[in-house]
This record gives structure tokens, sequence and C-alpha cells, in this order.
């Protein structure tokens, strides 16, 4: 692997340290090439310096220089998304199909892991992550576009009704849009009614965990509550929400369940745009996540006096 071409040896260094990338004996080539990767995706053509270096003081360098070592062979850095995002992932997957969901998430650790090879090289999907999102959301993303494409093998595979069956497929009610700019548009507005609907201690719940990456024994401790019960309430919500997108896109926008599919599809390809952390602007701040913080340790203390 060579050095980066684009990013001169002083600014790669400092990303370097940035990511914390010695954690993973992830070396500043390899690096480069995480990071090269991520420009390429983002620009069709090359970039100049200001809009380079402002492009890459953007990115999750922590969670890209993570992947990355994953994509390497690290084992440390494996077993580390292991422990921090499986269970994460597997609850995620639960919530969107509870019958088959915990397979879904299998075949995808798979796929992380890379047990394909090309030219004597193990291929990990991890080298499809780009950093412009967090680590996280892009691997809920990934899954749930996972889901799409078996629900579109399945129908692939589905007969094709005659024209004058019951089963044969009405006419679409309007064009599809195949734009990415209406989709997106229309998926967060959509989300962002979802989340303005919620409980108030609903929106605290997400605004900790996706917004300000607290774990779910830190929200515990902020909300009182065990860390299984706000997990369980994670859980409750975003399956809330999920419901309300597919209402909203369906009753609003008219979309037919293939319609939203595409939609989804469409949107997941790039979810960095849709971090429903950038989507959480609306719900309680750090000042309130302290306010309850500080009430719950008065509340402690009044009860231990």
């Amino acid at each position: 692997m060579v050095a980066s071409s684009s990013i001169d040896g002083d600014l790669l260094a400092r990303l370097h340290t940035r990511a914390l990338a010695d954690r993973w004996a992830l070396s500043q080539n390899a690096f480069a090439a995480a990071l090269d990767a991520s420009v390429r995706r983002a620009f069709d053509g090359t970039p100049d310096r200001r809009q380079l270096e402002k492009y890459l003081d953007t990115l999750r360098l922590e969670d890209l220089a993570l992947a990355w070592a994953c994509a390497e062979g690290s084992d440390a850095a494996w077993e580390h998304v292991m422990r921090e995002h499986r269970p994460a992932l597997y609850r995620a997957a639960d919530a969107i199909d509870q019958s088959s969901g915990r397979e879904l998430a299998d075949s995808l650790w798979a796929e992380l892991f890379g047990l394909t090879e090309r030219d004597g090289e193990r291929r990990s999907h991890f080298r499809y992550f780009h950093g412009r999102s967090s680590l996280a959301t892009w691997l809920r993303a990934v899954l749930a576009q996972r889901h799409v494409d078996r629900i579109r093998g399945h129908r692939r595979l589905d007969p094709i009704p005659d024209d004058e069956s019951t089963a044969a497929l009405p006419a679409p009610t309007m064009a599809l849009n195949p734009a990415r700019a209406r989709y997106v548009a229309v998926l967060r507005r959509a989300v962002i009614t979802a989340v303005a609907a919620l409980a108030p201690r609903d929106r605290l719940r997400l605004t900790c965990y996706y917004a300000q990456d607290l774990t779910l024994a830190q929200i515990g401790r902020t909300l009182g509550e065990h860390e299984a019960t706000v997990s369980r309430h994670l859980t409750r919500t975003r399956r809330a929400i999920r419901v309300s997108v597919e209402h909203a896109l369906a009753e609003r926008e008219r979309m037919s369940e293939a319609d939203i599919a595409e939609c989804f599809a469409s949107v997941l390809d790039d979810p960095g745009s849709l971090d429903i952390a950038d989507l959480l602007d609306s719900t309680p701040s750090r000042k309130e996540v302290a306010r309850h913080r500080s009430t719950n340790k008065e509340t402690s203390g009044a009860a231990g006096g």
C-alpha cells in the first residue's frame, strides 16, 4: 500500500494521531489509503488544499481508523468492534425483522470480516466505510440495505400474476422519481416529524445515545433507569420511528411499498447525510442532560440522607 498522493506528510501525521490509529497498530500508509478512498468518494475531481482540509476535519477519524484496522486484520480492532458494536447491531436487526434479523446480522459480520479473497487479499466490507458518519450509524445503514436487498431478491423469485388476477400489481399512482435529492428531503422530513412526536424522555434517550455517544450505562445513570430498561426503550423508540416514517411516506407521499423500499435503498447508499444525530437539533440539549444528572444526584443524596 502506498502513501497518499493528495495528503502531505505533516497533515497525514496529524490526522493519524487524532485518529488514535496507533492503538490498532494501523500504519500511516494504511490510514492514508483510507483517507484517499474517502476523498475520492466525496469529490468528483481533485479538491484544493482548503477544500481537502475542511473535508478531512469533518470525518469521524477514530471510527475510520478502527474500521480500516479491522479490514487490515487487526485482532484488537476486531475484538473492539465485536464488543462495542455487535450488541447494538443485533438489536437493530431484531427491530428490522424479528423472525430473521439475527441471521441477517450474522451474514453482515461475515462480510465485514471478509470471507472472500481477491488477488490473494481478504476483502473486508469495512473498506467501504469512509468516516462520513459514525461507524454505528453506518453499520445500521448497511444492515438496513441488506434487508432491502433480501426483500428485492425474494420478489424476483415470485411468479408474475396474470393481468386479470386479483394478485396483479396495481398501476402506480405516481411516477417514481429516482432523484436521490428528493428521497433525502422526503425521508428527512418524515424522520424529524417522527422524532418530534415522541415523548420528551424518549427524545432525551435518543439524544444521549446518538448525538452525545453516551453508553447505555451512562444514560441509565443520567435518567435514573436500569441499563436494560434504557435498551428496551431505545429499541421501542426506534421501532416507533420506523413505523411512523413508513406511514408518512405511504400516506403523505403516496408511496407504495416498493417505492418506500427504493427510497430507503437510495438514501442508505450514503448514510452520512442522514445521520440521526444531525436530526436531533430540536431535542434536549447538553444542558438538559446535565440538569437530569444533577436532579438524579440530588434525589439520590436526599434519599441517602
